[in-house]
Order: C-alpha cells, then structure tokens, then sequence
C-alpha cells in the first residue's frame, strides 16, 4: 500500500490546523481571564470611589453647617457686646461702675467669643473649598460659597464685637472719672 502525498499533506495541514486553533483557543481564554480581572477591580475601585464622594459630601455638608453656626454665634456674640457697651455707657453714677466694669469684661468675652467663632467659621470654610476642590460639583462649590459667606459674616461680626468690647472700656474707665 503506497502513500498518497497529498494525503500526508492534508493530514499535516489539519494537525498545524489545529494546534494553531488551540493556541487561539487559549490565548481567548487568558484575555477572558484577563478582562474578567480587570471588571472585578474597575467594580472595587469604582466602589471606593462611591465611598469617597459620599464621604465627601457629608464632609461639605458639615463643613458648611458649621461656618453658619459659626456666623451665627459670632453675630450672637457681637449683640451681647453691643448691649454690654450700651450698659457700661449708661453706668454714670458711682453706684453702677462695678456694673459698668463688669458690661466691659462681658463686652470682651463676647468679642474673644466672636472671634473664636470667626476662626472656626473660617476653619469650615477651608474645609468645604478643599473638599470642592477634590470633587467639583455644582453642590459642593455652592456649599463652599456658603461657608466662605459664613465666614466673612462672622468675622465682620467679630470685628464689631472688638469694637464695641474697646467701647465699653472707655465707657467703664469714663465711669470711674
């Protein structure tokens, strides 16, 4: 029995056929494997992204609310001064100068009150424009705008605060004259 060349042939061809088809086949399965890898970390990494803008907002929400809260106790505390500068002007007579002295010490507290509250209003607000700054949306440059407004309304309102606590000084040492 005598071999057909050309059977040899299409024997070879189909065995380099197949060899060439399974190292196809595998090398689709590494992509696979590969993309498959690549899903599951996009999928953590997108995860902890989530995490961190939520964080990140409740970050700027707080930050904002303190700057207000902030404002608003400077402001308070820039009304106590004044209403201890209104006393300590209105002590004239010798019975009320230790009431006069004692609106200057309340009318300084309030300003250091003010101003404390003014550095922490300020605090806030940097706080709100660094986490603005990492996540730059329409909310979180709002929220720092907020709390930069917060601020300069607390630090105007420690300004007044000192203002009135140098008035009632004088208003008490007047007293004494």
């Amino acid at each position: 029995m005598e071999l057909d060349p050309s059977a040899v042939d299409a024997d070879a061809k189909k065995n380099n056929m197949n060899e060439e088809t399974e190292k196809i086949y595998a090398r689709l399965a590494e992509l696979s494997s590969e993309v498959a890898n690549l899903r599951q970390g996009y999928m953590i990494v997108n995860k902890r992204y989530s995490e961190a803008l939520a964080s990140l907002k409740g970050l700027m929400a707080h930050s904002k609310e303190a700057a207000i809260r902030a404002a608003t106790a400077a402001e308070k505390a820039a009304l106590a001064a004044r209403n201890a500068a209104s006393a300590a002007r209105e002590a004239a007579s010798e019975a009320v100068i230790m009431a006069a002295d004692a609106a200057a010490e309340a009318a300084k507290a309030a300003a250091e009150a003010a101003s404390e509250a003014a550095v922490s209003a300020a605090a806030a607000a940097a706080a709100a424009a660094g986490a603005a700054a990492h996540y730059a949306e329409e909310t979180s440059i709002q929220a720092s705008a907020e709390a930069a407004a917060a601020a300069k309304r607390a630090s105007e309102a420690a300004a007044e605060a000192v203002r009135l606590a140098h008035a009632a000084a004088a208003s008490a040492r007047a007293a004494r004259s």
